[in-house]
């Protein structure tokens, strides 16, 4: 018999306004899905959704105090369906983010699967654990990786 909840919380979330979901529910829904779920829930709109939604609110939740002087582009690729390539740029105590690839040479390039980002950014993984375990990769500052939860406020679920 065919397990139908996984469906049943696609569409739920695929109706669900992603701009009124707080970080910290946010955090609690990725937490309550399998590692597959979060595979099903990254296809197509959806996920384009996501990404830009979590993306959009990274300079919300980044923590001047804890940068300082850090200058530093990092280029997140996320890896699915389809390769999605985004840059945060961390310089003067401020953060921006924008889609895609720009000409830049980035301080550190964050490479991982889908439902190893929406962990990562939810506070659901660990992020040396996870390069460890090989499905998160660095190319570049890995110091700079290695830290770079603590310049955002990340939930707990």
């Amino acid at each position: 018999m065919a397990d139908n909840s996984s469906g049943n919380l696609i569409g739920e979330l695929s109706g669900l306004d992603l701009t009124t979901v707080s970080p910290e529910e946010f955090a609690r829904i990725v937490k309550g899905l399998s590692t597959r779920q979060l595979g099903e829930v990254m296809r197509g709109d959806l996920r384009t959704r996501v990404l830009g939604e979590v993306f959009g609110r990274m300079r919300q939740q980044f923590r001047p105090e804890a940068a300082g002087g850090l200058t530093a582009l990092i280029r997140w690729k996320i890896t699915g369906e389809s390769e999605a390539v985004y840059e945060t740029s961390i310089a003067d105590g401020t953060c921006t983010v924008s889609a895609g690839r720009s000409d830049a040479e980035p301080r550190t390039t964050l490479v991982m699967g889908d439902a190893e980002f929406l962990k990562l950014v939810s506070g659901n993984g660990n992020p040396v654990t996870m390069f460890m375990m090989r499905k998160l990769k660095v190319a570049g500052d890995v110091g700079l990786a290695s830290g770079l939860t603590r310049y955002f406020d990340i939930p707990k679920a």
